[in-house]
């Protein structure tokens, strides 16, 4: 088929005609689909359950250390967890720090102490040095927006390119003593599921900074969520850091929210000195410990890397057929129409599909009038103004492949839709 910029007014008002009547048809189903969010599958949440056979009345409580899990204790986390996350992440194991099951909680209590506290002992805190700013790679995670709008710091968008954010603009905003961090997803990126070259993390690393106290927040949130065997690979951030001369520049974050159970995993921050030391003071006064019980359970089911990695390619067998369903329909019914862009990531969680300029906001509607729920138009961005109206998260994991298969079909026809009432109406 022609793309719809070159077809006639003629042309176009007969597609119209065709796409419209499929879209009623769709409407008339009364449907009540939803991939507004990445949540797990039933299925996947299955292949966990075996983690709460672990433990019972009859389990030995106390870890390789002989530390009573049942008590309290143990801020830095079971030895064992740390050794967990110390092969999934490439950190030290003694600069792993375990936390409960939201690694999002860890971000915002981090960025709160920059705030009220300062980065580090030597620097004020955020709030009594004036407008103070953070870098927000777009189309980018939503929840890390709302910790800033939240907490009053201005954002600013940098581009995403197919190799992580456009170093060349980060180098350029960072000349500016007010920006103090950036947020970073940088393996599958939500939701555009690039993965950050080699050359960006060393950038990153490297960089000089007009503010001392500036921090990467490196949310590496689906470091292990590969669709096969051959995954993409990521440089160690807290490693570069430290090759680069900038130890202090980033922290990093990640749960186990998507391997096992996302209320009920368990979160970790990995940070070089001396960043490690001034997070753990304010911890002590925070809390006695993470909840050991779920620590130990973790990991005498995981028991090693191979274990986690048996684990995630069970999960990966759920969940690529989910985005295999949306990519091909795309493929089969929107390449070469000239009105979507779509990325295939490797990993993780979403796909970010960009539609028409100025028809983003109008496919969701249409999509909500038929029945199918997505993401906020606008979510991917800074306080939620997509500035081209362009961009829409797609989440397959959740629904059936059957209502996923609707649910894309559903999608599909709307940015048709909207396309050409946009394309008419010029």
């Amino acid at each position: 088929m022609k793309k719809y910029t070159e077809m006639s007014r003629e042309e176009l008002l007969a597609e119209q005609s065709a796409v419209k009547a499929q879209y009623d048809a769709y409407k008339a189903e009364g449907l009540s689909l939803n991939m507004a969010r990445g949540k797990p599958s039933k299925e996947q949440e299955k292949v966990s359950l075996p983690v709460l056979d672990v433990l019972n009345s009859k389990s030995d409580f106390s870890n390789d250390e002989n530390v009573d899990v049942l008590n309290y204790g143990n801020l830095e986390g079971l030895k064992e967890c740390r050794m967990f996350y110390s092969d999934l992440l490439g950190a030290d194991p003694d600069k792993i720090i375990i936390g409960g099951n939201s690694s999002l909680s860890l971000m915002f209590d981090y960025i709160m102490q920059c705030y009220a506290k300062g980065a580090s002992e030597e620097t004020e805190p955020w709030i009594l040095q004036g407008d103070v700013k953070f870098l927000c790679p777009v189309p980018g995670y939503d929840r890390h927006f709302g910790i800033l709008e939240y907490m009053g710091i201005d954002m600013i968008n940098v581009p995403m390119t197919d190799e992580g954010p456009d170093m060349d603009v980060v180098e350029e905003l960072v000349k500016d003593p007010m920006v103090k961090g950036m947020f970073c997803v940088p393996k599958y990126s939500n939701p555009t599921g690039c993965t950050y070259s080699d050359d960006v993390v060393r950038r990153i690393a490297a960089m000089d900074t007009a503010a001392p106290d500036f921090r990467v927040i490196w949310d590496n949130a689906y470091c292990i969520h590969d669709f096969d065997e051959h995954g993409d690979t990521l440089l160690d951030i807290i490693n570069e850091t430290v090759k680069a001369g900038h130890p202090e520049r980033a922290v990093e974050f990640a749960s186990t929210s998507k391997v096992t159970f996302s209320g009920s995993g368990i979160s970790v921050i990995a940070a070089n000195e001396p960043n490690y030391s001034w997070i753990k003071k304010r911890l002590v006064k925070q809390t006695i410990g993470s909840d050991k019980i779920n620590q130990l359970r973790h990991s005498r089911y995981f028991q090693n890397f191979k274990g986690v990695h048996r684990h995630m390619m069970a999960l990966a067998a759920i969940i690529k057929p989910h985005f295999d369903v949306v990519l091909t329909k795309f493929d089969e019914e929107l390449d070469g129409l000239g009105i979507a862009r779509w990325t295939k990531p490797n990993g993780g969680y979403f796909i970010s599909l960009d539609v028409m300029e100025g028809c983003a906001q109008r496919t969701w509607d249409l999509c909500k009038e038929a029945g199918v729920t997505l993401t906020n138009c606008g979510a991917t961005f800074p306080y939620g103004k997509d500035p081209k109206d362009e961009n829409i998260r797609i989440a397959p994991t959740y629904p059936s492949l059957e209502e996923l298969a609707k649910a894309t079909d559903v999608l599909m026809t709307s940015i048709k839709l909207a396309c050409l009432e946009k394309l008419l109406a010029a």
